[in-house]
C-alpha cells in the first residue's frame, strides 16, 4: 500500500529534533491511511488507537517548537502566528475527526488534509523559523530576521501552491460533506447522539488523566515514555526517569484516614509538578502513593537537581505524619536514573531498562533512611 506522504529532502530544517519529529508524524499520517483502507479486524478500534496517538504527538510537537522559539528569542509577531496555526490545526483536525462519519471518502478528506497541512507547516512556518533561529545564532537581531523573512520568498513556493491546492480540494470537499448533512440533520439526530455518546465513552476510558491527583495517570506515562525514548534514540540523547513513593504512608492513612490521605497525595503531587520547569516534563501516577517523572534530554546530573527539589519540596510541606520512622512529616524517597534508552531484549525500546533502573535507585534510597534520592 502506497504512502500518502513521501519525505525528501525538501522538507529538512537543518534542526535535527525537529526533523525527527516531522519524520515521526509522517509515519503516524501514512499508518492512519493504512488504517482508514484496511477492511479487515477491529477496523474503528484501530482508527482510534491511531488517531489518539497522532494527536497526543502532534501537540507534544507543537510543544516542543514552542519552547523552541522561547530558547533563542524568536520575533514574537512570528510566535504569535505560529502559535495560532498550532491551534488552527488542532481544532480543525478535531472538526474533520468527529464529522468522518458524514463524508463519502473519509480517507481521501482526512489523510489529504493532514498531508497538505504537514507539507505546508514544514515548507512554510517551520522553515522560516529555522532560518530565523539560525539568523539569530549569527547575531541578527529577532526583528531583523523576521522582517527578511517576510519580505523574501523561499525555495518552497512552488511546492506550497501545488500543496495548497491539495489542501483546498480536502478542505472544499469536506464543506460539501457538512452542506449535506446539514440538509438530513433532522433523519440523522439521533445516530449522530449515538455515535458522540459512544465517541465519549472511549474518550472517558482512555482519559490520561488520573482523577484524584489531577496529574497523568500510568497510561499516559508509557504512552509518552516510548515516544520520548524513540526520540532519545535517534538523536543519541539521555531521558531521567525519577521514580517517588510516599513514605509510610500505609501508616499515613491507618492513622489520620483514607480522606486525609487523599488530600495529602494531592498535595504532594501538586508540590512535585511545580518542580518542572519545562512543558515536555511529565509527572504522572503510577500507582497507589508511587509517582513517576519523565525528563526528555535529561543527563544524570540534571534528573539528581529535579529529584532534590522535589525531595526538599514536599518536605517543606510540612504534612504531620507521627507514624512514618522517616521523619515527623510526610517525606518522599526518589531514585533517579538517566540514560541513552537503547534497544532491549525481545523488542523493548530501553524504556523498562529506564524504569528498571529507577525502582532499584527508589528501593535504596528507602533502605538507606527514606527522604532522600538515590541514583541507579
Amino acid at each position: 500500500m502506497d504512502n500518502a506522504f513521501v519525505w525528501d529532502n525538501n522538507f529538512v530544517t537543518g534542526f535535527d529534533d525537529l526533523d525527527q519529529q516531522h519524520h515521526v508524524l509522517v509515519d503516524l499520517f501514512n499508518e492512519l491511511n493504512h488504517a482508514m483502507l484496511n477492511p479487515l479486524g477491529d477496523r474503528d478500534g484501530m482508527l482510534a488507537d491511531v488517531y489518539g496517538r497522532l494527536l497526543a504527538y502532534t501537540e507534544y510537537h507543537f510543544r516542543e517548537e514552542e519552547d523552541l522559539m522561547a530558547q533563542y528569542g524568536v520575533d514574537m509577531r512570528h510566535v504569535q502566528n505560529h502559535r495560532s496555526m498550532h491551534q488552527q490545526f488542532v481544532q480543525q483536525i478535531q472538526t474533520l475527526w468527529t464529522q468522518r462519519a458524514t463524508m463519502s471518502d473519509p480517507s481521501a478528506t482526512l489523510v489529504g488534509f493532514l498531508t497538505s497541512w504537514l507539507g505546508l507547516h514544514i515548507l512554510g512556518i517551520d522553515q522560516s523559523m529555522a532560518r530565523q533561529i539560525i539568523a539569530i545564532q549569527g547575531g541578527m537581531s529577532p526583528s531583523k530576521a523576521y522582517e527578511i523573512e517576510v519580505k523574501f520568498h523561499d525555495n518552497g513556493t512552488q511546492a506550497l501552491l501545488r500543496l495548497i491546492g491539495k489542501l483546498y480540494t480536502a478542505l472544499s470537499a469536506q464543506n460539501m460533506q457538512l452542506a449535506l448533512a446539514n440538509q438530513n440533520l433532522e433523519d440523522r439526530v439521533v445516530l449522530r447522539t449515538q455515535e458522540l455518546e459512544a465517541a465519549n465513552a472511549r474518550l472517558r476510558a482512555v482519559s490520561r488523566t488520573d482523577a484524584l491527583l489531577g496529574i497523568a495517570n500510568r497510561s499516559h506515562f508509557h504512552e509518552r515514555l516510548e515516544q520520548i525514548c524513540a526520540l532519545a534514540l535517534r538523536g543519541e540523547r539521555p531521558v531521567g526517569v525519577i521514580m517517588i513513593d510516599v513514605d509510610c504512608f500505609k501508616a499515613f492513612n491507618d492513622r489520620y484516614g483514607h480522606l486525609r490521605g487523599d488530600e495529602c497525595l494531592q498535595k504532594v503531587a501538586k508540590a512535585l509538578n511545580a518542580c518542572l520547569h519545562r512543558t515536555s516534563d511529565l509527572v504522572a501516577r503510577y500507582g497507589g502513593e508511587e509517582l513517576v517523572v519523565l525528563l526528555p534530554d535529561t543527563n544524570l546530573e540534571g534528573a539528581q537537581e529535579v529529584a532534590r527539589r522535589m525531595v526538599q519540596a514536599v518536605a517543606e510541606l510540612a504534612i504531620p505524619h507521627q507514624g512514618s520512622v522517616a521523619a515527623e512529616i510526610v517525606t518522599v524517597s526518589a531514585g533517579v536514573c538517566s540514560q541513552i534508552p537503547y534497544p532491549g531484549k525481545e523488542g523493548d525500546s530501553g524504556s523498562a531498562a529506564l524504569l528498571a533502573c529507577a525502582d532499584a535507585a527508589l528501593y535504596r534510597a528507602k533502605a538507606q533512611g527514606r527522604n532522600q534520592f538515590a541514583v541507579g
